[in-house]
């Protein structure tokens, strides 16, 4: 298991890598006019709703009275289009695509088109036509790649999550049913103060126990640090608990 943890991060550092380098290539770019397409899509988006964008996009373009803008223009959009014909969904992470005509170093003009997944999620939306590529939200993946758990508990449930940057992610969640407080007196009022009793232990266990299988990969946290929020006792019992993993405290 820390082997495969140890791959993990490799893989995490090749990704930053590849776009650390994708970063400086796209930035040095520069076009004629404003025939390069800076477009990303946040996981939740819809390729029927960009796709729609690009239709009203390129009518606009249409209009551009510049023939070879105009032309450089069109070419781009419909270059976005077939990208994003390649996918039936937008990807987990989202999806980024640059699109458009560059000038090389010697002067002659160039097609550029780049379409890929991100390692993490982007949840910035971008749609640009300039004489550059927008880079800057691919900038902003780098600046960030903690990632803190969180737990959310009180007498109704309990509720497991991560933030990276700005970016929360939601791992798990359950209901739970407390008894009330028993009102009567007597041996009544004994038996039901015990099975609450019984009830909350059982719960704070069972909480204890998700910890664990959330936040804890291999032998080491997969978390920088855990927040406990919520009902000021329940998470003060979860975390005074013995079978609280001491790795998260």
């Amino acid at each position: 298991m820390a082997q495969g943890n140890e791959e993990e991060d490799h893989e995490r550092l090749v990704e930053q890598w590849k776009v650390r380098k994708l970063i400086k290539r796209l930035s040095e770019a520069r076009g004629n006019g404003t025939s390069m397409i800076s477009l990303i899509i946040p996981p939740k988006g819809q390729v029927a709703q960009v796709n729609n964008l690009l239709l009203q996009e390129h009518g606009t373009a249409s209009n551009i009275k510049s023939r070879v803008n105009r032309l450089s223009v069109l070419s781009a959009i419909t270059s976005v289009r077939e990208r994003l014909k390649l996918y039936n969904k937008i990807p987990p992470n989202g999806l980024v695509i640059y699109c458009g005509t560059v000038v090389t170093d010697e002067g002659k003009e160039k097609k550029l088109s780049i379409h890929f997944e991100p390692f993490k999620p982007i949840n910035k939306k971008l749609y640009l036509c300039d004489n550059k590529f927008h880079v800057e939200p691919l900038q902003k993946l780098l600046e960030c790649s903690s990632v803190f758990g969180f737990i959310i508990m009180d007498g109704n449930g309990c509720l497991y999550g991560t933030l990276t940057g700005n970016h929360c992610e939601i791992k798990h969640k359950f209901s739970v049913e407390l008894p009330k407080k028993h009102g009567r007196g007597g041996q009544s009022a004994v038996r039901f103060a015990r099975l609450r009793v019984e009830a909350r232990h059982n719960y704070v266990r069972k909480c204890a126990e998700l910890a664990t299988q959330h936040f804890i990969t291999g032998d080491r946290p997969n978390v920088e640090g855990l927040v406990l929020a919520g009902s000021a006792s329940f998470k003060h019992e979860l975390n005074k608990s013995d079978i609280f993993d001491g790795r998260l405290k």
